[in-house]
């Protein structure tokens, strides 16, 4: 799925090129939280689409999947806000935009979820990777 390795490419620039540059301050703040979240969607993604036949399993790892690349936002806008001297601010802001689209997706695949869920038909059409029935 398209979102899954958005969100994976992402949380290896998160890792290589944001966590680093942040100072020993934040060692148990920030940096371990952005270390978490960035990690956490594509888990998330993966965990949940292993649970797709389950009506609220899936959409439960979804709902969380958003939350965390919503908290991505968040943490990277306190990044570029806060430590704009060290940090490379374009690099944020591209993150930032490649973190909205997941969020986005997500969404829809969940708002799609909920819909072909209650309906009551579970396994005879696939969703693509935009949440939209094939």
């Amino acid at each position: 799925m398209e979102v899954y390795q958005n969100s994976y490419n992402a949380s290896l620039k998160v890792m290589n090129e944001i966590i680093p540059k942040l100072p020993e301050i934040e060692k148990n703040d920030l940096r371990s939280q952005i270390s978490r979240s960035c990690k956490a969607i594509p888990r998330l993604i993966a965990e949940g689409y292993a649970k797709k036949h389950q009506k609220k399993g899936f959409q439960k790892y979804l709902d969380d999947s958003m939350g965390e690349s919503n908290e991505m936002i968040v943490n990277l806008s306190h990044c570029k806000d806060i430590y704009n001297r060290s940090i490379d601010v374009n690099l944020c802001n591209e993150l930032i935009d490649v973190y909205d689209k997941p969020t986005r997706q997500l969404y829809n695949l969940s708002k799609a979820w909920t819909n072909f869920k209650e309906k009551g038909n579970l396994t005879s059409q696939p969703l693509n990777d935009t949440g939209s029935l094939m």
